[in-house]
């Protein structure tokens, strides 16, 4: 099954790099998540059509707010700073798929 994956960041920058790895990532390990990318002010228009809502580790102040924003069905993630500082797709899966469950 399907799974709507969305990245926050404070611009959607660097979530966009990120987003872009993490999807060479899921492929490799044939898993089909749509991953995508936008800025923290945009959360409002994509939130009711997401699985889950991954934020970017310099959001960790907003965390909560942001949580309190989400539907209950959306499973929401604080990134780690270990592999979002080095845009590791691989490692943002393997969080992504601990979170999940899958």
């Amino acid at each position: 099954m399907s799974k709507s994956i969305l990245l926050i960041c404070g611009s959607g920058a660097s979530s966009g790099f990120m987003a872009a790895n993490m999807r060479k990532a899921a492929k490799k390990e044939g898993l089909d998540y749509k991953i995508k990318a936008r800025s923290e002010s945009e959360l409002g228009d994509y939130m009711d059509d997401i699985d889950a809502l991954m934020v970017g580790p310099h959001l960790k102040a907003e965390f909560d707010g942001i949580k309190e924003r989400v539907p209950e069905n959306v499973k929401v993630i604080l990134m780690h700073a270990d592999y979002y500082s080095i845009l590791d797709g691989k490692g943002a899966i393997a969080h992504l798929q601990e979170e999940l469950g899958d």
